[in-house]
């Protein structure tokens, strides 16, 4: 016996330290895995803050400061200026011509200038990780990590699909001038038309990454909004839920307070720069061609599309959370029923077997008024039962009307970005447009 004891010691002995081997690895394989995660992650982040380095939202110092600005003016603003000059149209009114693209430039220069100014100091102040609310200090990096690395590159691919139909509309409209605009040679045409197609690729580049910036933000947070909708269903506790709801609401405040100057500075300059070009060619005498006016279209496109992606972001993470109360009035509504179902189980299937062991007992008692009170007594647990559940009822009650009254989303200077702001800023728009219609075409009677 004695023997057999030390062998069996042996043999536990010999299994335990494969079973912490076999612990050991796999939470090392664990470890690596959320390394390579991170890891992907981080490349794609410095990838990106790569991107916006040359670019020039990179203003942590004086110097990159002074250089950002400096590239801007430089490219943006005195390159089209200067080459604007040298331009010359013997066909057409040139003065006229000049006084367009003149404009188209001041907007597009505006519109950049907006984003570097709102985008910089954003950047400057919280870094690309607490900019995009994917630190490390969150709690939710390693859980989303491939959901947001899919989602930034998502953003940058509509970026790529966006600027380049706008860049080869730019370059066509060059190609198609430089013919009609006469130079001493071909190679000064040539450098023209490239100067030309750079400082506007550059200008539009910058104005479509603070509106993918913002898309990006907004798209994060959606993934956290999805993540509470799946932790209605696996979550009872309703102060958890309560916590994680105000923590999405702290993030929306906070991306709100953060891009509120930037989306009220882009709907205004893109609303002015539209009504000054409607009312220069509405009151331009002449014909508007493809050579005069074809900058019109393509700052137009890139305007118009800025602006869609920034409503599109705002409008679909504020539906998201608006959604949430009616998926806790679901959520209350099956626990509800759920809850009402299985108590009644319990009371049918406890009732039959008192019934069965009545019926099938060894001896039958014959129940006085006495008996029948304190077996009407016995009913007290039920009793319990229904306040517990009366509790859970309320608490999950009190959430659904605090998530109705407290929906969240993005909102500027407390107008919150949804579908009705959207039709209002449309039908004020339309409203504005045909004010200067009625302003400028006059119809002269025969």
């Amino acid at each position: 016996m004695a023997e057999n004891h030390i062998q069996i010691e042996v043999e536990e002995q010999s299994k335990t330290p494969l079973i912490k081997e076999d612990t050991e690895q796999t939470q090392e394989s664990n470890h690596h895995e959320n390394q390579d995660k991170e890891t992907l992650l981080d490349k794609t982040l410095q990838r990106l803050y790569l991107f916006l380095f040359f670019l020039g939202f990179n203003q942590s110092s004086v110097w990159s400061f002074l250089l950002s600005w400096g590239v801007f003016l430089v490219i943006g603003v005195l390159l089209p200026v200067v080459l604007l000059e040298l331009s010359n149209c013997p066909g057409c009114e040139k003065g006229q011509i000049k006084s367009f693209e003149i404009g188209i430039v001041i907007s597009q220069a505006c519109l950049a200038a907006a984003s570097l100014i709102c985008l910089s100091h954003n950047l400057r102040k919280y870094g690309i990780r607490k900019f995009l609310f994917v630190d490390r200090y969150s709690g939710h990096m390693e859980r989303f990590s491939d959901q947001y690395v899919q989602k930034i590159k998502v953003s940058i691919r509509l970026l790529v699909i966006w600027v380049l139909p706008c860049f080869l509309l730019k370059l066509a409209r060059e190609i198609i001038r430089i013919i009609y605009v006469h130079h001493e040679s071909s190679w000064q045409s040539a450098a023209i038309l490239l100067a030309f197609v750079f400082s506007w690729t550059y200008v539009a580049i910058i104005f479509l990454t603070g509106c993918i910036l913002f898309h990006v933000v907004c798209n994060l947070q959606i993934i956290h909004f999805e993540d509470y909708g799946q932790l209605l269903e696996r979550e009872a506790d309703v102060l958890v839920l309560i916590q994680e709801h105000a923590r999405l609401r702290y993030c929306l405040s906070k991306i709100s307070h953060r891009f509120r100057i930037y989306l009220l500075l882009q709907f205004l300059i893109v609303t002015i720069s539209q009504f000054m070009t409607l009312f220069q060619t509405t009151e331009y005498n002449g014909v508007i061609t493809f050579i005069n006016g074809g900058d019109f279209a393509a700052s137009s496109v890139v305007q118009v599309v800025g602006i869609i992606l920034c409503l599109n972001a705002a409008a679909k993470i504020s539906h998201r959370a608006q959604g949430i109360g009616a998926l806790a009035s679901r959520w209350h509504a099956l626990m509800a029923c759920s809850a009402s179902d299985s108590s009644h189980l319990r009371t049918s299937n406890s009732m039959g077997s008192f019934e069965t062991a009545n019926k099938f007992g060894s001896f039958h008692i014959d129940y006085s008024e006495s008996d029948l009170e304190s077996l009407d007594f016995t009913a007290a647990p039920t009793n319990t039962q229904l306040a517990t559940y009366m509790a859970s009822y309320h608490k999950r009650l009190a959430l659904v009307m605090y998530l109705q009254s407290n929906p969240g989303g993005i909102t500027i200077f407390g107008w919150t970005v949804d579908r009705g702001l959207i039709n209002t800023i449309f039908f004020i728009e339309l409203s504005l447009v045909t004010f200067v219609l009625g302003k400028t075409v006059i119809v002269s009677p025969e």
